[in-house]
C-alpha cells in the first residue's frame, strides 16, 4: 500500500485545540505499577460553560476516535465522528451544554502515547511506554477536569470503548458524575473481542516495517499490518444486514470476475480503502496499546468479582443503551450492566434500539437513539434547573452519512 510518511509528533502537537501538560500536581500512577511524571491531554470543547459549571458533558471516544467529535477533522477533512449528536438542537445541545472531548491517554492525536518522546532517552517511547488501562485513561481525564475547574460533570457519555470509560467514571468517581450514559458497550471485554484484537495486533507486529515498535526512529510505518488490523476490526462494526444492503455481491468497477486477487467485489474495495485511509491518521503502537487496554477491562474484577459492587450506593443516574444488531457488544452485555445496577438499587433506565446497522449504529442517524438520549438528558436537566430544548431534525444529507469512521 502507498501513502504519505507518518505524522511527526511536532505536527500532531500543532493540531488545533488545547493541549494541556499535566502532572505538576503529582505523578499519575498507572495500573501496571509504573507512573507518568508528566503527561499531556489534548481536548476540544463545544458550547459554553455556565457560571456554576453545572452543564459540562464529557464525551468519551471509541478505540480509533479522537477529540475532534463535532468539527471537520484537521487531518482527514472529514466530519467529526459525532456531529450527528453534538450541536445546536441535537441531543448533546451546544446551546445548553458545554461538551468536552479529550484524546485518551495512549492516543496519537496530541495526548501522551507511545509515539511521543521519552524524556529519559530523547527518542520516541515505542514499546517502552507503560501499558495503560481504561482506569488510567479515566484518571487522566479526571486530572483534566480538575484543571478545568469542573468538580461535577452533568453527564459522561460514550459508545464502545467510550462506554467502558463511562462505566469507569461512574464506579470510581460517582461523586463527580450526575448522569452516566454507556452506549453499545460491556462491563468486560469478551474472549471473542480479545481474539479479534489479537489478530489485528499480530498483523501489525508481523509487518517488517514495525521494526519491534521502533519504526518512528527510522521513518517507517507498518502500513500493511495496520491496514489489515483496521480491515479486520471494521468487519466487526457492521452487521450482515448492513453489509448486504451496502454491498451485496456487487462487483467493483467491472462487469465480470477477474479470476485474480484484485478487489473484484465492492466490499473488498471498501475494506481496502478503510485500511489505507486509517494508516494516515493513526499510530500503529497506539493501536496496540489501546486495544490492549480494552482487553484488560473487567470492571467487576476491581470489586471482588461482583459487578453490582461497582455501583453500591451510587448517586448517579444511568441510561444504558444497546442496539439489536450489534454482535460485537450485544444486548446481553447491556442487560448484564442493568442487572448489576438493579442489584445495587441504582437509578437506571435501559433502552434497546431496533437497528440493522450493527455496532456502528451509535455513530449514525438512528432517530430512536437520538430521541432517547435527548429525552433522558432533558429529564436530568430539569432536576437541576438547566434549560431544556427541542430536538431538531438533522439537515438533509447528514442522515445518510456513512459508517466506519472511528469505532
Amino acid at each position: 500500500m502507498t501513502g504519505t510518511a507518518p505524522k511527526s509528533p511536532d505536527l500532531l502537537r500543532s493540531l488545533p485545540g488545547p493541549r494541556v501538560e499535566l502532572g505538576h500536581e503529582g505523578p499519575l500512577p498507572l495500573d501496571c505499577g509504573e507512573s507518568l511524571e508528566q503527561f499531556a491531554i489534548a481536548y476540544q470543547t463545544y458550547g459554553e460553560l455556565n457560571a456554576d459549571k453545572s452543564n459540562a458533558i464529557l464525551v468519551c471516544h471509541a478505540l480509533t476516535g479522537d477529540q475532534f467529535a463535532a468539527e471537520t477533522h484537521p487531518l482527514t477533512g472529514k466530519p467529526g465522528w459525532w456531529e450527528v449528536l453534538i450541536g445546536p438542537g441535537r441531543p448533546l445541545d451546544t446551546e445548553r451544554y458545554f461538551i468536552i472531548c479529550s484524546n485518551v491517554l495512549g492516543g496519537c492525536l496530541g495526548s501522551t502515547g507511545p509515539k511521543d518522546i521519552n524524556p529519559a532517552t530523547g527518542r520516541p517511547w515505542g514499546l517502552d511506554f507503560p501499558f495503560i488501562t481504561i482506569t488510567d485513561m479515566v484518571h487522566a481525564q479526571k486530572r483534566l477536569m480538575d484543571h478545568l475547574g469542573i468538580d461535577k460533570l452533568f453527564a459522561v457519555v460514550g459508545g464502545s470503548m467510550g462506554g467502558m470509560q463511562v462505566l469507569e467514571w461512574a464506579s470510581k468517581f460517582p461523586e463527580r458524575v450526575r448522569t452516566a450514559i454507556p452506549v453499545a458497550t460491556a462491563s468486560y471485554h469478551s474472549a471473542q473481542n480479545i481474539a479479534f484484537h489479537e489478530v489485528g495486533r499480530q498483523a501489525i507486529m508481523a509487518d517488517p516495517d514495525w521494526d519491534e515498535g521502533r519504526y518512528l526512529e527510522t521513518g517507517k510505518i507498518p502500513r500493511r499490518g495496520l491496514a489489515v488490523a483496521r480491515m479486520t476490526a471494521h468487519v466487526t462494526y457492521l452487521s450482515e444486514q448492513a453489509l448486504h444492503r451496502k454491498f451485496g455481491r456487487r462487483l467493483q468497477n467491472r462487469g465480470e470476475l477477474s479470476y485474480g486477487l484484485d478487489a473484484d467485489f465492492q466490499v473488498e474495495s471498501y475494506l481496502r480503502y478503510q485500511g489505507a485511509s486509517f494508516v494516515e491518521r493513526f499510530d500503529a503502537n497506539s493501536y496496540l496499546y489501546i486495544t490492549r487496554a480494552m482487553d484488560y477491562f473487567d470492571l467487576a474484577a476491581d470489586f471482588g468479582g461482583v459487578l453490582a459492587n461497582a455501583f453500591r450506593n451510587s448517586p448517579v443516574r444511568f441510561c444504558v443503551i444497546s442496539f439489536t444488531s450489534d454482535w460485537l457488544f450485544p444486548t446481553a452485555d447491556a442487560r448484564r450492566i442493568v442487572h448489576a445496577l438493579n442489584a445495587a438499587t441504582a437509578d437506571v433506565s435501559f433502552v434497546e434500539i431496533e437497528s440493522d446497522k450493527g455496532h456502528d449504529a451509535f455513530l449514525l442517524n438512528e432517530p430512536e437513539f437520538h430521541e432517547t438520549l435527548h429525552g433522558f438528558l432533558n429529564g436530568c436537566a430539569e432536576q437541576i434547573d438547566l434549560p431544556t430544548g427541542e430536538l431538531r431534525p438533522l439537515p438533509e444529507g447528514e442522515a445518510a452519512w456513512d459508517a466506519g469512521r472511528i469505532s
